[in-house]
């Protein structure tokens, strides 16, 4: 961890805000069986991409960041937090023709009442695509490792993953992802991908009914996307390395789980920085796994700091 601070790392995906209403609930409505939650404070923190970008920050290494936002106010709201987080906004691309992706929680005391998304996941027009490429080209060469976050909301396609692969592996990066089902097959030949339990055995088209069902979805992951890992999330069970036919059951670190919100762009931040330092795969597993524990025993979408990652290996 002591080479954090020199490592730069490039991500690209989907950027998003997270949005808090909190408040605590005293009745239930007149007009409908539902909790009516009295709004004592709002906050507005860095979602997807942009919350692995800040946890890269917090953790002492160096973000740079591409992706899409909206030409409305909340958009502008994140570019400030992104700069007050020393994270340059100049890779940040403003679309006109869609909105800036916005995931609002109502929350009372510790507990999720509700979440609405408003968002377009439609894919990027071909201007945008090639904006976008652009950007990562210019930016990927001058990175130690590529962290890719996609959430599917329209960053991520066929044509974008092909061009960032093709570059990643001429210039020998390191490549991590946190993947959707729908696009693992996109991510054929990265470093390593990060699914949870649930995505990883939709893609396996396997049930994860016990463990040998366990062992027979991460080997096959990794023979099908020819990755040199898979890291499979499990909740409160912690975490399954897969690599080269040998398997590594990590257990969580949390001491507490409060909200899991955020833990994945966490894990892939702590592992790319880890991987980019000279970490070995499960040097670099267990790093993740300690850092996703810090921030799962928080409220809402959160960062793990340098200091709080060490002291939780104390």
């Amino acid at each position: 961890m002591t080479r954090f601070p020199d490592r730069r790392l490039f991500v690209l995906g989907d950027i998003m805000v997270d949005e808090y209403l909190w408040g605590n609930v005293t009745r239930i409505s007149p007009e409908a069986p539902v909790p009516v939650v009295e709004v004592r404070a709002e906050s507005v923190r860095l979602g997807g991409a942009a919350n692995v970008a800040a946890n890269i920050c917090s953790l002492g290494g160096k973000a740079t960041l591409v992706g899409v936002v909206g030409n409305d106010p909340p958009a502008e709201r994140l570019i400030d937090q992104l700069e007050a987080a020393g994270i340059k906004s100049d890779g940040v691309l403003v679309d006109r023709t869609r909105p800036t992706t916005i995931k609002t929680r109502v929350v009372a005391g510790s507990q999720q009442i509700v979440r609405f998304d408003r968002e377009s996941a439609v894919d990027l027009s071909k201007e945008a695509r090639e904006r976008l490429l652009e950007l990562a080209v210019e930016r990927l060469c001058d990175a130690d490792a590529v962290l890719i976050s996609d959430y599917a909301k329209g960053v991520i396609s066929e044509g974008v993953v092909r061009r960032i692969l093709a570059l990643a592996r001429r210039r020998k990066k390191i490549v991590v992802v946190d993947p959707k089902v729908h696009h693992m097959a996109l991510y054929k030949g990265a470093t390593v991908v990060t699914p949870n339990h649930h995505e990883a055995a939709a893609f396996a088209r396997v049930p994860l009914s016990d463990e040998q069902r366990l062992l027979e979805v991460g080997s096959t992951l990794q023979q099908k996307l020819a990755v040199s890992a898979v890291l499979v999330t499990r909740g409160e069970q912690g975490m399954s390395l897969f690599e080269d036919g040998r398997v590594t059951h990590i257990p969580t670190a949390a001491k507490e789980v409060y909200d899991v919100t955020g833990a994945g762009d966490t894990v892939i931040s702590a592992l790319g920085l880890a991987l980019a330092s000279g970490a070995t795969l499960r040097e670099a597993a267990v790093i993740a796994n300690h850092a996703a524990g810090v921030v799962v025993g928080k409220v809402g979408t959160a960062t793990v700091s340098r200091q709080e990652l060490l002291d939780a290996f104390k």
